[in-house]
C-alpha cells in the first residue's frame, strides 16, 4: 500500500515539470496544472493526473506545491477570487516555492493563517536551476513550522538532495534572495572576465583552465563558459527571471547600498529590453559584445 502523501502540482514550467516528474518516479500521486496544457502532457503519459484548474488538482492533495513565474500570478493562485485557498483539504501543506519576494510571501502567510488556519504555509524556494532539478540535486530553503509539516518532508527528499529548515515562514523567501544575489554577482564578473579573456586573446577554455582545480573552479563557471564557448544560451535560468530576483533583492535591501547589485540590474535590464531575455543568464556575456 502506498503511504506517500498525495501531491498536487501547480505550474509546470522548467522547475514544477521537473518537481512533477521526481515525485512520479518516486511513485508518488501526482496532480498538475499549468495555464498551458501542453506543458503537462508528458507527464500524464508518465502517470500524473492533468487537470483544467488549480481547483480540481488541489481538492484531495495532502501537499500542495505552487512553482509559478511571479508574485501576481502566485496570489492570483492561492488568494485570488477563483484561488485554490477554499478547496484546499483540511490540514494540507502548501509550499509556495518560486521566488516572489519578502512583501508577496508574508502577504500569502498572513491571509492562509487567517482564512485556513488548519493550512500549513511552507515557503520553499530552491537553490538551482533546470538541469539539477531534473537530476533532484537541488537545496530547498525552507521557512514554517516544520513540526506540523511532517508530511512534506519526503516530497521534498524526492526533488532535491536536502532541505536547510531556516526558521519562521518567510526565512526561505528571504534566503533565497541572499542566494540569487551572490549568482548574479558572480555571473556578471564570469562574464566580463570571459570577455576580456578573449579581449586579451583567451579562450573559454583558457579561462577554465586557469581556474581548474583550484578554489575559483566552481562547476556553475564551467557550466556557463561551455555555452558562451558556443555561443548557445539555452535556458537553465532565464535572464528576464534573473533580472525579475535581482530586483526583489534590491527591493529587500531597503536602504542598504547594494552598488554592485543595482548596477548589474540595469545592464541586465538593457540586455532584455535587447531581446535577449528568454536565454540563459549567461548570455549577458554576448550583450556584453554587443555594447562594444
Amino acid at each position: 500500500m502506498n503511504n506517500l502523501p498525495v501531491v498536487a502540482v501547480l505550474g509546470l514550467g522548467a522547475m514544477g515539470h521537473a518537481f512533477a516528474a521526481n515525485l512520479l518516479k518516486k511513485n508518488f500521486s501526482v496532480r498538475g496544472w499549468n495555464r498551458s496544457r501542453g506543458r503537462g502532457e508528458d507527464l500524464a503519459a508518465a502517470g500524473m493526473v492533468l487537470c483544467d484548474s488549480p481547483l480540481q488538482a488541489v481538492g484531495d492533495a495532502d501537499v500542495v506545491i505552487v512553482m509559478l513565474t511571479d508574485a501576481a500570478a502566485t496570489e492570483a493562485v492561492i488568494t485570488g477570487g477563483d484561488g485554490i485557498l477554499a478547496g484546499l483539504k483540511t490540514g494540507a501543506i502548501l509550499a509556495q516555492m518560486g521566488t516572489i519576494g519578502v512583501p508577496s510571501t508574508d502577504r500569502l502567510y498572513r491571509a492562509v493563517g487567517a482564512a485556513r488556519p488548519d493550512v500549513v504555509f511552507i515557503d520553499a524556494p530552491v537553490s538551482g536551476t533546470k538541469t539539477p532539478a531534473e537530476n533532484a540535486q537541488i537545496t530547498v530553503l525552507a521557512g514554517g513550522d516544520r513540526a506540523r509539516a511532517a508530511a512534506v518532508e519526503p516530497v521534498f527528499a524526492a526533488i532535491a538532495r536536502g532541505t536547510q529548515w531556516l526558521g519562521a515562514a518567510g526565512t526561505g523567501a528571504r534566503m533565497k534572495l541572499v542566494v540569487n544575489a551572490w549568482l548574479i554577482a558572480m555571473m556578471q564578473g564570469m562574464a566580463e572576465s570571459a570577455s576580456l579573456a578573449r579581449e586579451l586573446g583567451f579562450t573559454p577554455d583558457n579561462f577554465w583552465d586557469a581556474l581548474e582545480g583550484g578554489p575559483l573552479a566552481a562547476p556553475y563557471v564551467k557550466n556557463k563558459l561551455a555555452m558562451i564557448k558556443a555561443d548557445d544560451y539555452p535556458p537553465q535560468m532565464q535572464l528576464s527571471l534573473a533580472l525579475k530576483d535581482a530586483n526583489l533583492a534590491l527591493d529587500a535591501a531597503g536602504d542598504r547600498a547594494m552598488p554592485g547589485l543595482r548596477a548589474i540590474a540595469g545592464v541586465w535590464s538593457e540586455a532584455v529590453e535587447a531581446g535577449l531575455g528568454e536565454q540563459d543568464l549567461a548570455v549577458v556575456y554576448r550583450y556584453l559584445g554587443m555594447k562594444k
